[in-house]
Order: structure tokens, then C-alpha cells, then sequence
């Protein structure tokens, strides 16, 4: 996992599936252990859920937080 990975799980939207359109970080955390179970796909969307889904197993969705809180002000030059 990179950095530049946790800023595409805030931004990049499900390409697919019942939750087509949704922010990668706000799929619910059924649906990651869905893919967990059944296989994660190939490329970039299966790394992303991938991450996602140890970030909800483990609990650790509020370190997206400040991530989310950037994207609604102008970055500091």
C-alpha cells in the first residue's frame, strides 16, 4: 500500500456492482467481506478494496477522516 492509495479510496467511486457510484470508502463493510471471501478483482480496483477492507476489519476507518477533510478545503502552498 502506498500513500496515494488511501487518497483514492476517498475519491475514486465503485466502477461497478450494487454499489456502482459509491466513494470506495464508504462501501459497507459487508460488501468488502463479500470480495474478501469470494476474490478480490484484478488491478487497481482490487487493491482498493483490498486496503479498504483491512481498513473496516480493522476497525480503522477514522484515519480516513483527515483525508476526506482536505478535499473540502484548498490545500496550504
Amino acid at each position: 500500500m502506498q500513500s496515494e492509495d488511501l487518497l483514492l479510496l476517498v475519491t475514486r467511486k465503485m466502477p461497478y456492482g450494487k454499489y456502482e457510484g459509491r466513494i470506495m470508502a464508504d462501501l459497507p463493510g459487508h460488501y468488502l467481506a463479500w470480495f474478501a471471501r469470494e476474490g478480490f478483482p484484478q488491478g487497481e480496483i482490487g487493491r482498493l478494496l483490498e486496503i479498504m477492507y483491512e481498513i473496516d476489519h480493522n476497525n480503522l476507518r477514522d484515519l480516513l477522516t483527515p483525508l476526506r477533510s482536505n478535499l473540502t478545503r484548498p490545500f496550504a502552498k
